[in-house]
């Protein structure tokens, strides 16, 4: 039974026919193009269609066929939309919801005719029809009009083509076939290349089961447990036993992608993993022109890109395995193909893939071969690295919205140009009904029906019952402005114009989502323009769809607490699994230390505030020489701890040197940042200032004596603002949690990981100094690790020696401090 299972390789009928039958050129894949399928917003009007069809007509019809090979069967499977029992025969039905105007539609598309004609191959077969017929259903969204091509073929007919089909995919097919067994093999073989650490063989064992299982899993890892490698790898072990086809691993930063593909590495070099793994990378990062245009009259890799594709990638998967950025810019440029295309090409056979959340998750980034609306659940892997960062990310996804501005903008360039009368009219009218709402700010509180007035920081918003007016009016002008840029393909600020039709396009999509997880709010912004924001509170059901498409996702993270409130925001489900790894390190080695005498509320935030916590820095980095990271809850309180500085080296009292973030670093400026750390320097101390829950505040791997402090400055709440007071009053309704959903639990999490930059390894030593006398209240211990269980109250009199005690415990030279100016009364719990 185990050799049968390996030899079916199996296929979508969507993944054959788009495989085999591309070819020419690339096409603008940032056009509203006439072929463009609407998988978004077309599955009610796709339903409703196969329902008007009648009693003759069966929706949704799963069909297969297998075709024999000397090694292996080849599994070709998919859903019909439709098959209609005619009294002549049988038809298939295959349906396409479109934007554009159905005039300028002159034949069914290549490959939408194809899938029908495999269909009707399998149902031909299966029943032994001598004919069948084939007919492509066309329907415009907006009008809901329909436009059909029927086709009528012999059975000879579909059977030559279809062979014919599969004849170009065999190659294909063999290679997974081999590279398969010999992959299957390795994963058996596979063992743990390291000893385990403390912690990690656990943390394994419960992965390798939920994935058995089938279910999700919650994972709190500490810094070092080596989380990376504790998930992936019995990932691998069970994909060798049969649970879990494809792999993937999904990050938030790029850094943390290297931190995948060196775990693949170090299994591939250690024991000899036959495991291969692409990395996507944006494509904006691979595109060889300045600013992306896949044009073939400004491309120079467009045109003809997929004449040369296939050959490319048969290339690279027979010579690589570890599949990085670097290799596929070289491959690309060796086939002269578009390096973006030919990645994401890559896969299609790729046994795992590292990448950004987007294209698991994202509606309008998730790879449509796996994910697209309809599509077949399949044996994946999902494994969510740094997982508390998907909450945010996942609410900015499913969320949209639009200004009222961009509407008179687009309405300029377009005003005059031949064809544009009716976009014009339709962006009046949408206009029209932003102005009536923008109006609505002018009503007093409870003036208006459906709309809720509020204040933040003195400035006013409105939530709003729904915006069902300016849906309608924005579902027109969507389709003026689909047929107008299918018409004008070049004019000025086109670009400006596609852009507004995309803005357009996801509030249409996200209002068809809306529910009890959304919130409506308009907001006058501070430069006077005009926004109405489609906003998700909670993601967990938009979510849900995506982790049901696989077999079972990994949540994990060094910073994943309170887990109830990751399960409620991830999944929804409290009823998954979740574990907690015990951290390898020897709480010897760590020195946490909370401060009883400073703050960083907002009432505080002065120039006296300022110089205590200097005061402090100053202390903890002149208890021991290395180099630290002073972690700031802003730029302005970044820079007013810089003033202070300033003024402490003037008057020769700094004994360190001192670096600062600033905002909008480029990659070579970041890299510089970090460099330091790596360099001796002159002999000094080095303290980096930084901004919590900035870049260099998670995901930054400086190792054992290149950094040994991390003091963190306040509990990391996020500014208040509408959207976090719109999230606090939601989560206040939906259980009374409101504060820590929308400002302490993000603010802790900023918080741990910031202070996990400071140990890395087993063998590191370093201080944690947590600078906001809020650390001491119940509700924020509640929320620490428990490798933080044991910490130490300090003041700034005493600080130096709390630090400095440490040092020489360790057996590290410290410079010390006169004794008599400290206190010893030390407090630990």
């Amino acid at each position: 039974m185990e050799e049968r299972s390996l030899s079916v390789i199996r296929i979508s009928v969507r993944n054959l026919v788009e495989f085999v039958l591309r070819s020419g050129d690339l096409d603008n894949r940032r056009t509203a193009g006439a072929k463009k399928e609407a998988m978004q917003a077309g599955g009610r009007l796709h339903r409703k269609i196969q329902k008007r069809m009648g009693s003759e007509y069966r929706a949704e019809v799963s069909l297969k066929h297998t075709v024999d090979e000397e090694e292996f069967k080849l599994l070709v499977e998919g859903r019909a939309d439709g098959v209609i029992e005619e009294a002549a025969g049988c038809v298939i039905d295959e349906i396409k919801c479109i934007y554009m105007d159905l005039k300028y539609l002159e034949d069914a598309d290549p490959v939408h005719l194809a899938q029908a004609k495999c269909y009707a191959y399998f149902l031909a077969c299966d029943r032994e029809l001598a004919a069948m017929g084939v007919q492509i259903t066309y329907c415009n969204i907006e009008s809901e009009e329909v436009r059909r091509f029927r086709f009528d073929y012999s059975f000879e007919e579909l059977e030559e083509w279809f062979l014919g089909l599969v004849h170009e995919y065999v190659k294909w097919a063999r290679f997974q076939y081999l590279h398969g067994l010999r992959r299957q093999q390795s994963l058996k073989d596979l063992q743990f290349p390291y000893a385990y650490r403390d912690g990690q063989k656990g943390l394994a064992a419960a992965v390798y089961r939920s994935i058995d299982q089938g279910r999700n899993l919650f994972i709190q890892a500490p810094t070092g447990v080596g989380k990376t490698l504790s998930t992936v790898f019995p990932s691998l072990k069970a994909m060798g036993e049969g649970s879990g086809d494809k792999l993937f691993y999904l990050t938030a930063k790029s850094i943390t992608r290297s931190v995948a593909e060196d775990a693949f590495r170090v299994m591939r070099d250690l024991q000899q993993l036959y495991f291969t793994t692409v990395t996507i990378t944006a494509k904006e990062k691979l595109c060889v022109l300045d600013k992306p245009d896949c044009n073939p009259e400004t491309c120079p890799v467009a045109k003809g890109h997929y004449d040369r594709v296939n050959d490319a990638v048969y290339d690279i998967l027979h010579e690589e395995m570890g599949i990085t950025r670097e290799l596929v810019l070289e491959y690309a440029k060796r086939h002269n193909v578009c390096p973006f295309e030919f990645c994401l090409d890559i896969t299609n056979w790729a046994d795992g893939i590292i990448c950004d959340y987007n294209y698991v998750f994202d509606p309008n980034v998730r790879l449509k071969r796996y994910f697209a609306e309809g599509s077949t659940p399949g044996e994946y892997l999902f494994l969510v690295d740094e997982a508390h960062n998907l909450v945010p990310r996942a609410r900015e996804m499913f969320s949209a919205g639009l200004l009222k501005e961009d509407f008179l903008l687009v309405k300029r360039i377009l005003k005059g140009k031949d064809g544009a009368e009716r976009t014009v009219r339709q962006l009046e009218r949408c206009n029209k009904e932003l102005l009536n709402l923008k109006r609505a700010f002018a009503a007093e509180e409870g003036g208006e029906e459906g709309v809720r007035q509020r204040s933040v920081l003195g400035r006013d918003y409105q939530l709003l019952e729904d915006v069902n007016l300016l849906y309608l009016e924005l579902s027109g002008l969507f389709s003026e402005l689909e047929a107008f840029m299918n018409e004008h393909l070049e004019f000025g600020d086109r670009d400006l114009v596609l852009d507004f039709y995309f803005q357009v396009r996801d509030f249409l999509y996200v209002h068809d989502r809306l529910d009890d997880n959304y919130r409506i709010y308009s907001w006058l912004l501070e430069d006077g323009s005009f926004l109405v924001k489609l906003m998700c509170i909670n993601p967990s059901v938009n979510l849900r769809e995506c982790l049901d498409q696989g077999r079972s996702t990994l949540f994990f993270s060094a910073t994943l607490l309170p887990i109830q409130y990751y399960k409620e925001l991830l999944s929804g489900d409290q009823s998954e699994y979740a574990v907690y790894a015990n951290s390898p390190f020897d709480s010897e080695n760590r020195l946490i230390v909370a401060a009883s005498d400073v703050s960083s509320i907002y009432r505080r935030r002065n120039r006296r505030e300022y110089e205590r916590v200097a005061g402090y820095i100053v202390e903890i980095v002149g208890a021991r020489k290395g180099n630290y990271m002073v972690f700031c809850p802003s730029y302005q309180y970044l820079h007013a701890v810089e003033e202070v500085f300033v003024q402490l080296e003037e008057r020769g009292e700094l004994p360190f040197a001192w670096i600062s973030q600033s905002s909008h670093m480029r990659e070579e400026e970041r890299e510089e940042f970090l460099a330091r750390f790596a360099r001796p320097g002159d002999g000094r101390s080095l303290a980096a200032l930084c901004v919590m829950g900035g870049i260099f505040s998670e995901g930054i791997d400086l190792k054992e004596e290149q950094l040994i402090g991390a003091i963190v400055i306040g509990t990391g709440l996020p500014q208040v603002n509408v959207e976090q007071e719109i999230l606090r009053e939601y989560f206040d309704e939906h259980g009374g949690q409101g504060f820590s959903y929308a400002y302490q639990y993000p603010g802790m999490n900023k918080v741990m990981q910031a202070a996990g930059r400071v140990i890395r390894t087993a063998t590191d030593q370093g201080v944690i100094a947590l600078l906001d006398d809020r650390f001491l209240k119940s509700d924020y211990q509640a929320l620490f690790p428990r490798e933080w269980e044991r910490y130490t109250v300090v003041n700034r009199r005493n600080v130096r020696r709390a630090v400095a005690d440490f040092w020489e415990h360790l057996g590290n030279e410290t410079p010390g401090a006169p004794k008599d100016d400290l206190r010893t009364d030390l407090q630990t719990p």
